[in-house]
């Protein structure tokens, strides 16, 4: 839990350099019926490795139909809703490809219709590679504490002119640590899954997580705000987001 301990202590700088940005507002695009969609409501979550296959299986059961609950789209990037299913993990950044950078390393499985964050991968195997966007798909995203949202979490941000950030080739070309690697997803009845190939890793196959449904939404145009929050969590599978979960 080291990497949460630093950013409870650094919420206090946070604060102050927060005081210093201009007001702004934030329109918020979730739908209020998500907040109550048995989808969006944990009752386990797991992962698994599956020695015979060098496959991580993340793996979340639900009180209703998984994946069939998406957000509506807004018609622009700038406060486009997204909807997650989250495993944040005690996975250490390099071990996704994310350098020394501090924070938590999660699995996201998202869903969000205004944008195509997945230029590489054909998720309904359409033969276009720009209109998955809500289809459910595979993230990882190095989470950081941020006051500035009611969830207090976002993804992690940095300034693109900082040459010692460090990214997988297949990040998603925005100033935030976030990478989109492909990794297959599997809706079940109540269970969705994420396939993630041991290597992907660095073979790291145990490990602590926990499970989150949250609402987060992009923001291009207000600086006081991180570019992409966690604006209201439906369920942690915990009941406290400390990662109590070990890989089986």
């Amino acid at each position: 839990m080291k990497n949460i301990r630093i950013l409870v202590g650094a919420s206090l700088a946070l604060s102050l350099s927060i005081a210093s940005l201009p007001a702004c507002e934030i329109k918020l695009n979730k739908d209020p019926a998500l907040a109550k969609s048995p989808s969006l409501k944990i009752k386990s979550t797991k992962v698994e490795y599956l020695k015979d296959l060098d496959l991580m299986v993340f793996s979340m059961d639900l009180h209703g139909p998984a994946g069939k609950t998406v957000p509506k789209a807004v018609g622009q990037l700038d406060g486009a809703p997204v909807v997650a299913y989250v495993f944040p993990t005690t996975l250490k950044a390099a071990d996704v490809g994310m350098g020394s950078a501090e924070g938590i390393v999660a699995l996201a499985i998202t869903s969000h219709p205004d944008f195509d964050d997945t230029p590489l991968w054909d998720e309904d195997a359409n033969g276009k590679y720009d209109d998955d966007k809500v289809i459910y798909h595979t993230h990882w995203a190095l989470l950081a504490k941020d006051d500035r949202v009611p969830g207090g979490l976002a993804v992690k941000e940095f300034k693109k002119e900082d040459k010692s950030v460090v990214l997988p080739p297949t990040n998603c070309g925005m100033p935030i640590y976030l990478d989109a690697a492909g990794h297959s997803v599997v809706e079940r009845g109540n269970t969705i899954k994420a396939l993630v190939p041991a290597y992907y890793l660095r073979n790291k196959t145990s490990f602590k997580f926990d499970g989150v449904t949250c609402y987060m939404q992009v923001n291009t145009s207000c600086m006081a705000r991180p570019m992409l929050g966690v604006y209201e969590v439906y369920s942690v599978a915990s009941g406290d987001l400390s990662l109590p979960y070990s890989t089986k």
